[in-house]
C-alpha cells in the first residue's frame, strides 16, 4: 500500500498546520477562492447542474515550479486542502462535486413609480414626427407646385402697383402749323386706399384726415375724397384729374413736411411700442402727429388739353371731356386717331415708396397723330370777329360764316357766333357747344334760286336774256305767291329775275323744265341732288345734318312752287356754300374738306387725299350764271350792292327766308343770308354769311352783305389775290314790252 500523501499545505510547504481539535475545512477545488467556498449562497443557480467544460475551459495544469512545492509568497495564507486518496486503480480520486448554489431570492415587485419602456416611447415620437413632417411636406407641395401661380399673382397684386400711362394726345393745328388744340403736362392726384386702413396707418380715421388736408387744394369736397379712400379692396383711385404743377407741388410739400414730422425720434419710439403688450409699455395707436395721412397719396404724370387761341374755331375743333376724350367737333370725330394708344407701368412698392430692386414692367404709350386743318388762322379770326359783331348788332339768335377755296373745296374758315371757350366749358351753354354751320338745317331762301337758274340754263330751256313777265301776285293752285316787295308787273330778263330775286319770276322759269309740272319737278330734283342737297357733305362731322329734300313725287300742292325759290327744302350752311363754289369752279363740284393732312408719331406727314369731284353743269352754264350773279351786286337794281368790293368783281346772291321754329312747330322770324365769290373773272374763294332770327332788320343784303364784304376783303388780301383786270359785264335786267 502506498503511504497516503500529505496535504500540500504542510509546514514544509510554508502553509499552516491545522489546529488540533478544530473542525476540518471543506476542501476547495483548485482555482476557487476561499470566499467562494465559504459562501454557498453566492453560487449561481447554474452551478447546480454543472455542464461539461470545453477544452478551453479546463484549468491549466500547475507549472513545474508549483508542482515541486515552490514557495508561495509570504503573507498570503494558503487554504488547507483535504488529503486526497487515490482510487484502487491507482488513479487520483475524482474531483469532489461543487456545492450547489441557492437561487437568488427574488425581491417583491416595487409598488413605486415605474419608468416606461424606452422603445415604445421612441416609436411614438417617430410616428408623431412623421405625421408632422408629412403635413409640412404636403403644404409645401401645395404652395410650390399646385397654388404657386395663384399665390404669386396675389402677391404681385398686393405688392405691385399697375399705373396706366396716358398717351399724349395729338395736336390740332391750322394750315400754317399753329396749334388750335394741344397738350401740356398735368398731374392726376391718385391714392392707394389700402394704405389708409387702421392696420396700415394706426389711425382709425386716416381717410378723413387726408381728405381734410386735400380738399382745399384740389377744390373737391372732402366727403368725396374720404369716400374714395374708404375702398381698401381697390389699390388705385384717382382723386382729381389733370391738375396743374402748382397743385402737385403744394401736395408734395405738405406730404414731405408730414413725413419729416412722423420720422422724429419720439415718433419712432412710439412705433416700436406699437401693438406690444401693455406690461411692456405697448401702445394701441400712434399720436396724430406721428402718422403721415398722405403717405398713400401720389401724383401721376398725365396731360391736359388746352386751346391756345381760346375760342378760335372752337365750334369746329370741339373739346374734350374730363376723361380727356373728344366730346365734340373734330376732337370727337378723330378721337381714335388723336388719342393714340395708352400704356401702363408696374412697379413694386412698400409703404408708398418705389422698390428699385424688385423689378417691374413698362408698356410705353404710343402718342396720337397730329391733325393739320385747312383752316387759315388769320381768316378764321376775321370771320369770327365779323359774324360776332353782326349777330350782336342785329340782336340775332346766332350766325355763321364759311370761307371755302373754290379750286380744291378746302374750308379756310368756319366761324359760329355765339361761340365758347373750350378752356372753360363751365361758362358755355349746351346750345353753344355744337357747330351750327353744319348742324343747323334751315330753308335757304333766295340763295337756292341759283340752282333753279342753273337747271334752266343747262337744259337749254332759256338763256340769260330770256324775257320773263313777272305779275304780282302769281296764283298757282289755291295759293297766291308774292315777292318780297309789292310791285306792278315787272318785265325782266332771266338775269333780272335773279338780280331782283323775284320769287314769281323763278316759279315761271322752273315751269319751263318740263312739259308738265311733275316732269319739271323731276328735272329740278335731279339738279338739286347733283349740287349736294339732301345728302351729307362728306366731312363726317358729328351731328352734321343732311338737310331735307323730299322726292319729287312728294312735292304736293304749294311745295312744287316754293322749292324753286328756296322754301320747302332745307340745307346746312356748308351745303349752300358748296353750291356757289361749284359755279365758281366752272360747274365742277369739289367735295368740301377741313383736314389738310396728318403727322404720325414718327414725324411722317401724310397729305389728305384729294376731294371727290363731279360735274354738275357745263362750263358755259357756269360762266353765264357767274355773270348773272354779278348783276346782283353791281347793278343798281340788284339786292346785293352792300357786298361790292372796290377793285374786284364780285358774284353773289342774297337770301331772305321765313325761318322754321322747331319749338313753335311753324314759321317764326327770318333767315338772312348772302353767298358769293370773288374775283368773278377768276374765282378764288367763296364766302357765305347766315344770320338766324335777327331783330334789327331781316333782309340778307342788309345784314349779311356787309359781313361778306368785310371777310372777303380780308381773305383776298391774306391770300394775295390780285384785283380783277376787267369790268363786270352788267347784263341787262329789264326789257321794255
Amino acid at each position: 500500500m502506498s503511504t497516503p500523501r500529505q496535504p500540500s499545505g504542510g509546514a514544509g510547504a510554508g502553509g499552516r498546520r491545522p489546529v488540533k481539535g478544530a473542525a476540518p475545512r471543506p476542501a476547495v477545488a483548485r482555482g476557487q477562492s476561499a470566499s467562494r467556498a465559504q459562501s454557498p449562497k453566492a453560487q449561481s443557480p447554474k452551478a447546480q447542474s454543472p455542464k461539461p467544460q470545453s477544452p478551453k475551459a479546463q484549468p491549466a495544469k500547475p507549472s513545474a515550479a508549483k508542482a515541486q512545492g515552490a514557495k508561495e509568497q509570504p503573507g498570503r495564507p494558503r487554504p488547507a486542502r483535504a488529503p486526497q486518496q487515490r482510487r484502487s486503480d491507482g488513479r487520483p480520486p475524482a474531483p469532489r462535486p461543487r456545492p450547489q448554489r441557492r437561487p437568488p431570492t427574488r425581491r417583491p415587485a416595487s409598488r413605486g413609480l415605474r419608468l416606461a419602456d424606452p422603445r415604445r416611447r421612441l416609436r411614438v415620437i417617430t410616428i408623431t414626427l412623421s405625421v408632422v413632417f408629412s403635413i409640412f411636406a404636403g403644404r409645401l407641395v401645395q404652395l410650390q407646385l399646385l397654388d404657386s401661380d395663384a399665390l404669386a399673382a396675389d402677391a404681385n397684386t398686393n405688392r405691385y402697383l399697375n399705373i396706366p400711362i396716358t398717351a399724349e394726345r395729338g395736336s390740332i393745328t391750322s394750315s400754317d402749323g399753329v396749334s388750335l388744340a394741344t397738350t401740356v403736362d398735368a398731374y392726376d392726384i391718385t391714392a392707394d386706399p389700402a394704405m389708409f386702413t387702421p392696420e396700415a396707418t394706426g389711425l382709425p380715421d386716416a381717410p378723413e384726415q387726408a381728405a381734410a388736408l386735400l380738399a382745399p387744394i384740389l377744390g373737391v369736397p372732402k366727403e368725396k375724397i374720404a369716400a374714395d379712400l374708404h375702398t381698401p379692396k381697390t389699390r388705385y383711385k384717382r382723386l382729381a384729374a389733370q391738375q396743374s404743377p402748382d397743385v402737385k407741388n403744394q401736395i408734395s410739400d405738405l406730404k414731405s413736411g408730414l413725413e419729416k414730422q412722423a420720422g422724429s425720434r419720439a415718433c419712432q419710439a412710439q412705433k416700436r411700442l406699437l401693438n406690444k403688450p401693455a406690461e411692456e409699455g405697448g401702445r394701441t395707436r400712434l399720436d396724430n402727429e406721428c402718422v403721415n395721412p398722405l403717405a398713400g397719396v401720389f401724383n401721376r404724370d398725365t396731360q391736359k388739353r388746352v386751346y391756345p387761341s381760346d375760342g378760335l374755331a372752337a365750334n369746329l375743333v370741339g373739346f374734350v371731356n374730363a376723361e380727356g376724350e373728344g366730346a365734340g367737333g373734330l376732337e370727337q370725330q378723330y378721337q381714335k386717331l388723336l388719342a393714340g394708344k395708352d400704356g401702363h407701368s408696374s412697379y413694386a412698392q412698400a409703404g408708398g415708396r418705389l422698390v428699385p430692386t424688385a423689378g417691374g414692367s413698362l408698356d410705353p404709350a404710343v402718342p396720337g397723330t397730329d391733325l393739320r386743318l385747312t383752316i387759315n388762322r388769320d381768316i378764321q379770326w376775321a370771320a369770327q370777329r365779323a359774324i360776332t359783331d353782326q349777330v350782336t348788332n342785329a340782336g340775332a339768335e346766332k350766325g355763321y360764316v364759311i370761307v371755302q377755296d373754290v379750286r380744291n373745296g378746302q374750308v379756310l374758315a368756319m366761324a359760329t357766333s355765339p361761340g365758347f371757350n373750350p378752356n372753360d366749358l363751365s361758362t358755355a351753354k349746351n346750345s353753344q357747344l355744337g357747330n351750327a354751320a353744319l348742324q343747323d338745317a334751315y330753308e335757304p331762301g333766295s340763295t337756292a334760286k341759283l340752282m333753279t337758274m342753273a337747271a334752266v340754263l343747262d337744259t337749254g330751256k332759256a338763256t340769260w336774256d330770256t324775257k320773263v313777265t313777272v305779275p304780282y301776285p302769281l296764283v298757282r293752285g289755291d295759293v297766291a305767291f308774292k315777292d318780297d316787295i309789292e310791285h306792278d308787273t315787272w318785265y325782266l330778263t332771266l338775269a333780272g329775275v335773279l338780280a331782283k330775286s323775284s320769287n314769281i319770276g323763278t316759279i315761271e322759269a322752273a315751269q319751263t323744265l318740263g312739259d308738265t309740272q311733275p316732269e319739271a319737278n323731276r328735272v329740278l330734283y335731279d339738279y338739286l341732288r347733283k349740287f349736294g342737297i339732301g345728302q351729307q357733305t362728306g366731312l363726317g362731322f358729328p351731328g352734321e345734318t343732311a338737310g331735307l329734300l323730299d322726292k319729287p313725287e312728294d312735292w304736293k300742292a304749294s311745295k312744287q312752287y316754293t322749292i324753286p325759290f328756296g322754301q320747302g327744302l332745307s340745307v346746312n350752311a356748308l351745303q349752300a356754300t358748296s353750291v356757289f363754289s361749284t359755279i365758281a369752279n366752272g360747274g365742277v363740284r369739289v367735295a368740301p374738306s377741313v383736314v389738310q393732312g396728318t403727322t404720325a408719331p414718327d414725324g411722317k406727314y401724310s397729305a389728305a387725299p384729294a376731294s371727290e369731284q363731279s360735274r354738275v353743269v357745263s362750263e358755259q352754264t357756269a360762266k353765264t350764271l357767274t355773270e348773272m350773279l354779278e348783276s346782283v351786286v353791281s347793278d343798281e337794281q340788284g339786292t346785293g350792292g352792300r357786298a361790292a368790293i372796290p377793285g374786284y368783281r364780285v358774284a353773289g346772291k342774297t337770301g331772305t327766308a321765313n325761318r322754321v321754329d322747331p319749338k313753335a312747330g311753324g314759321y317764326r322770324g327770318y333767315t338772312a343770308s348772302f353767298i358769293g365769290f370773288a374775283p368773278a373773272d377768276q374765282p378764288r374763294v367763296t364766302v357765305s354769311c347766315v344770320i338766324q332770327d335777327p331783330v334789327n332788320g331781316h333782309f340778307g343784303g342788309q345784314l349779311c352783305g356787309p359781313v361778306f364784304k368785310q371777310v372777303m376783303e380780308f381773305t383776298l388780301k391774306t391770300l394775295q389775290v390780285p384785283p380783277s383786270g376787267s369790268e363786270a359785264p352788267n347784263l341787262p335786267v329789264e326789257w321794255k314790252p
